[in-house]
């Protein structure tokens, strides 16, 4: 299937100070609600259902889960019924809303039971039928869609930046460029405390580690946490280049490639890549804090 996911680049007058080329990859633009990265996890999770016979699509998150959404809208577009455990207390919230209007089932759940996702999922009445889909899409599977957004390229970058929650996207891009045999050097931000395990997640995909770059720094207190300088950030690259970023993900990773920028780590004329992971329905969550 064809997908629109464009190189845009991006006007910003820190580039021009330091000399640089910034693109996005306009991922955020595949689609409204199966968006980005979400987009490419779930692509070969579809087929291999297809080819198991599964009818049911059963997967896992918080409650205001990108990936929630996202499955639930594929499942209404590819004809599968979704069922989600969603992780705390019973509660309704537009992210949830809409999974409901694409005909999910949510069964909320404790944090405690949520701990062991193998066992909910043995444990379905209809199992037999029902395909397992982890937390955030994360599969071997999901790397194989994710390591397409190489061979879309139409330039070649120095470098290229990328959010990272479960390691599962960086893993694909890692993988891809070396399948590409690309120089390219990938800059992972995990937007959780202590992100260095993430190398350990790229690993059991067997995908190579030897040109990523961690930076561990800009988790901004832990999983969707927030201070009040990435916010002004936010708002203020928003309002500089017309893209919608987020704070869960987006909105850190760019954080730190400016920070990054200002500290003089890129040489000059260096072009940089950042993948645009979309999930901006995470957005809904946390507008209050943008007052």
């Amino acid at each position: 299937m064809h997908i629109y996911s464009p190189e845009q680049k991006i006007e910003h007058p820190l580039y021009s100070l330091k000399n640089l080329e910034v693109y996005l990859k306009r991922d955020d633009m595949i689609h409204p609600f199966i968006s980005g990265n979400k987009w490419r996890k779930l692509k070969y999770n579809l087929e291999r259902a297809k080819r198991e016979n599964k009818s049911i699509i059963v997967t896992f998150g918080g409650a205001w889960s990108n990936h929630l959404l996202a499955t639930a809208c594929a499942g209404a577009t590819y004809q599968y019924k979704t069922i989600s455990f969603v992780r705390g207390e019973d509660i309704s919230n537009p992210v949830l809303d809409m999974c409901k209007l694409f005909g999910m089932e949510l069964r909320f759940i404790s944090r405690e039971e949520y701990k062991d996702k193998n066992l909910l999922f043995e444990n379905l009445e209809n199992k037999t039928e029902c395909f397992f889909i982890d937390e955030g899409g994360a599969s071997l599977e999901a790397t194989y869609g994710c390591k397409e957004l190489i061979d879309e390229l139409t330039n070649k970058y120095d470098h290229i930046f990328c959010a990272a929650g479960t390691g599962t996207t960086v893993a694909g891009i890692s993988q891809g460029i070396a399948d590409s045999e690309l120089k390219t050097q990938l800059h992972v931000v995990p937007v959780l405390k202590n992100g260095g395990f993430i190398l350990d997640e790229i690993a059991k995909y067997n995908a190579p580690t030897d040109q990523i770059t961690l930076h561990l720094d800009y988790h901004f207190g832990g999983y969707a946490k927030v201070k009040p300088e990435l916010i002004d950030f936010i708002k203020n690259y928003i309002q500089a280049t017309g893209v919608m970023i987020e704070p869960t993900y987006t909105g850190k990773a760019m954080y730190a490639l400016h920070d990054l920028i200002q500290k003089d780590v890129f040489a000059v004329g260096s072009k940089i890549l950042f993948v645009n992971t979309g999930g901006l329905t995470g957005l809904l969550g946390q507008l209050g804090k943008f007052d």
